[in-house]
């Protein structure tokens, strides 16, 4: 008899928008095509023609993006689930990334899907409106460590934003300062600086005017006991509470995400597989930077959904 592995489910946020997305599976999976649906009835627009079709300028707007990619993240687990029937591993710990968590949530019975899109919608909403009250962007920082990094947020005024991988760190920070970072990090030898493609300084204190408007939305709608702990970006520990829940997802838009550190502490529990589950294999990415030997899968439309059946029916 094959011991079973043990499992954690990770969901990707905004930086894995693609045009195009869950189309396959709204095609080929019933599942797949009721979530997409039942987005369209929740928002009351077709955000399903937007992650199909774009315009990609439409699509990479804040206040679209985000639920895009919960929406096609949730459509890949419901796929999964049908074309499995049921038999895809139950995860020991669910975790997102930045936007991502809002999909962990609903994998985790925390919150609703119409619930958790029309939540996050709000949040992309008020994340946009503090970048322009304090306009600010970020920057990915490569082939550097974060005590470097630590010292050009020290000497610039910069702050870490995203802690992705040992040589992968987003920093974030108004435009004078993102200069000045940008040339201090040349100089420290990162051999790779790329600005990312957001409309704010997000996961930093420029996101402090979002802050009293995510409370609110917070506080607006209903949430249960998680069915297996949710990782938080914020502490990178287990959240088993609800009360732990409602105060990561105000506080997570003015800290940093703790990728690594979150990654970390799920190997130190014992966790040996990560599905990846929504558009795109950038966590996949960051995990085997972290930790090389770990074991990783993505279900992130129709081939991928069915290669991870197809290990599963294998003895796994």
């Amino acid at each position: 008899m094959v011991e079973e592995v043990k499992v954690a489910y990770v969901f990707p946020g905004q930086e894995s928008k693609q045009v195009g997305m869950g189309l396959d599976l709204y095609v080929h999976y019933n599942s797949a095509r009721e979530v997409f649906d039942e987005v369209d009835r929740t928002l009351g627009f077709p955000l399903s023609r937007l992650c199909f079709e774009g315009p990609e300028e439409d699509l990479n707007q804040t206040i679209n993006i985000q639920a895009a990619v919960l929406t096609v993240s949730i459509a890949c687990l419901r796929a999964a689930e049908e074309i499995s029937e049921r038999t895809l591993p139950a995860p020991a710990l669910v975790a997102g990334h930045g936007s991502g968590e809002y999909a962990a949530l609903v994998a985790a019975g925390v919150m609703q899907l119409s619930d958790a899109v029309r939540l996050v919608r709000e949040r992309g909403r008020l994340m946009n409106e503090a970048g322009r009250r304090k306009p600010g962007g970020m920057l990915t920082i490569m082939d550097i460590d974060k005590d470097t990094v630590d010292g050009i947020c020290l000497t610039t005024g910069v702050e870490i934003s995203n802690i992705n991988a040992p040589d992968n760190i987003v920093v974030s920070g108004d435009d004078v300062k993102l200069n000045k970072a940008k040339r201090l990090a040349q100089v420290k030898g990162a051999r790779r600086i790329v600005p990312v493609r957001v409309s704010g300084a997000f996961y930093s204190s420029l996101m402090d005017p979002a802050l009293e408007g995510m409370i609110n939305a917070v506080s607006q709608f209903k949430y249960e006991t998680p069915s297996v702990p949710v990782v938080a970006n914020v502490t990178a520990q287990p959240m088993t509470t609800i009360e732990a829940i409602k105060e990561e997802l105000i506080s997570q838009i003015i800290h940093a995400v703790k990728w690594q550190q979150s990654i970390e502490t799920m190997l130190a529990r014992g966790i040996t597989t990560f599905f990846e589950v929504g558009p795109g294999d950038i966590l996949t990415k960051y995990i085997k930077r972290i930790s090389p030997g770990a074991l990783t899968f993505n279900i992130s439309n129709a081939q991928t959904t069915a290669e991870i059946v197809r290990w599963r029916k294998g003895g796994r």
